[in-house]
């Protein structure tokens, strides 16, 4: 007999009640609409606030632990002071994020840059002016290097910027031997960063022109609303008459002068370069800006959010150290709080525009 027909001597069996004492299975089903209403307003409220969360939760902790030591003027300024670095780095880095790509090169540029000026200054005899231009000048052609290699020839942002990373350390080792290098000549160098002007360090000032300039640009000019466009939708913006391969040159460009300007500073305030000392600050400026996405704003990279974002990792940091905690638990919390960072990120690009 045909299985698709059924006579009516054959009926269909009637579906058995459920015995005594079984347990009724769960119906999986839509939240009811207010929930779903409270769980996104939730989560838009953790996408645009959690980092400013984040760090209010550790200012009130690390106050409570060491009231006499932490919650100080004095602290505070010192905290600001050592940030300052890492800000013009992670600052520069914000901007191609904000055009939708990566650039891991950056703490290796910084590194070599920083050895760089003082090979300049010590062996080679050159001016303080003249070694920082050509520095910085040499970091600028690094992000463009970047940008060709991902917007001309279609290398993937990640791939790219690790293998120029890669070569860039290769030039360090190169140049150095491996061994830091001691600021012989041009002792007026150290004094870029530790000098004072009214009693602001220039760090802070350098910090907060970066900062004003990144910011402009971003905002204030048709670079920077073509940089956004890209990082929204590339093939939109170049449809609408962008033009995408230059703009993103432009972005790693400024990423990696950023970089060179953050080694140039560390050099200066460390009377030395050192072959690694920049390397960290991939890592913490990655942090600081996926942080920054969760500052103020639903899921979008922007320098005022990478501001607070460096300043929370700061504080962590500053304040592990004021309880004595092992060195280990800096690089727990580095890790742990970049997963933070990103999964905030995450959160407000995901509920931002519901």
């Amino acid at each position: 007999m045909n299985r698709a027909v059924m006579s009516a001597d054959h009926p269909l069996p009637e579906p058995s009640a459920p015995s005594e004492g079984a347990l009724p299975v769960a119906q999986a089903g839509p939240l009811p609409p207010g929930m779903r209403d409270r769980r996104a307003r939730l989560m838009r409220f953790i996408g645009t606030y959690g980092t400013i969360i984040v760090l209010a939760a550790m200012l009130v902790i690390f106050s409570i632990l060491q009231p006499g030591t932490f919650a100080t003027v004095g602290n505070f300024r010192n905290i600001i002071n050592d940030m300052a670095i890492g800000t013009i780095v992670a600052s520069g880095l914000t901007v191609p994020l904000v055009a939708g790509d990566f650039d891991l090169s950056i703490g290796y540029v910084a590194s070599f840059c920083g050895l760089l000026v003082v090979g300049l200054l010590s062996f080679s005899g050159l001016s303080i002016p003249l070694a920082i231009v050509l520095v910085v000048g040499l970091g600028t052609l690094i992000g463009v290097v970047n940008g060709i290699v991902v917007s001309k020839i279609g290398v993937n942002a990640f791939i790219a910027t690790l293998g120029t990373g890669t070569i860039v350390v290769g030039l360090n080792y190169a140049y150095s031997g491996g061994i830091p290098l001691q600021l012989t000549q041009g002792r007026e160098f150290t004094k870029i960063a530790i000098g004072r002007i009214a009693g602001v360090p220039h760090l802070v000032i350098i910090m907060a022109a970066v900062l004003i300039i990144l910011w402009v640009i971003l905002n204030r000019t048709v670079q920077g609303q073509h940089i956004k466009a890209i990082g929204v939708s590339p093939e939109s913006a170049r449809r609408a008459g962008v033009a995408v391969d230059r703009s993103r040159i432009v972005a790693f460009a400024i990423a990696s002068t950023c970089a060179a300007i953050g080694g140039v500073l560390m050099a200066s305030n460390l009377g030395s370069g050192q072959v690694t000392a920049g390397d960290g600050f991939m890592l913490t400026s990655f942090s600081a800006a996926f942080l920054g996405s969760a500052a103020l704003r639903e899921g979008q990279f922007h320098i005022v959010g990478t501001l607070i974002g460096v300043l929370t990792v700061a504080v962590g940091n500053n304040g592990l150290a004021m309880i004595g905690a092992p060195i280990f638990t800096q690089f727990l919390f580095a890790g742990t709080l970049l997963v933070i960072a990103v999964a905030l990120g995450g959160i407000g690009r995901r509920f931002g525009r519901g």
